[in-house]
């Protein structure tokens, strides 16, 4: 099972208002942060840390389209609505991707979304 995931971001402030709303949303709670490091924890799963890169360049940004991580799923829980987190994602730096895209998941509902860094995350709902 994956410990834990380390994001390294341009602007720690940004990222911190878009990924902690989101993964509180998803059952993550923010713990106190670490030497700079935003620490986001789930009960069951693995721990979230965003950082902020010292080695970035004037302008550049993320690109899931180079080599490395193309994107994150995680798991809506039974808690949440899917819906919901879609509607309000855009109060909080996110933006919608089509949801035409390829997909292995089955007998979920799938939402897709890119905060202002291009990083994009598959928001995974079950349905029971």
């Amino acid at each position: 099972m994956l410990h834990h995931l380390t994001l390294w971001v341009p602007d720690i402030g940004r990222a911190r208002e878009s990924w902690s709303w989101l993964l509180e949303e998803l059952g993550y709670r923010l713990d106190p942060p670490v030497d700079g490091v935003v620490v986001l924890r789930h009960p069951e799963g693995p721990t979230v840390a965003l950082e902020q890169s010292s080695d970035m360049v004037p302008g550049m940004l993320y690109s899931r389209m180079r080599p490395g991580v193309n994107h994150f799923a995680f798991i809506v829980p039974p808690s949440a609505s899917l819906t919901d987190i879609v509607q309000r994602a855009g109060d909080h730096g996110w933006s919608t991707l089509a949801s035409d895209r390829h997909r292995l998941v089955r007998a979920a509902e799938v939402a897709y979304l890119e905060d202002r860094d291009g990083f994009e995350v598959e928001l995974v709902a079950p349905v029971t």
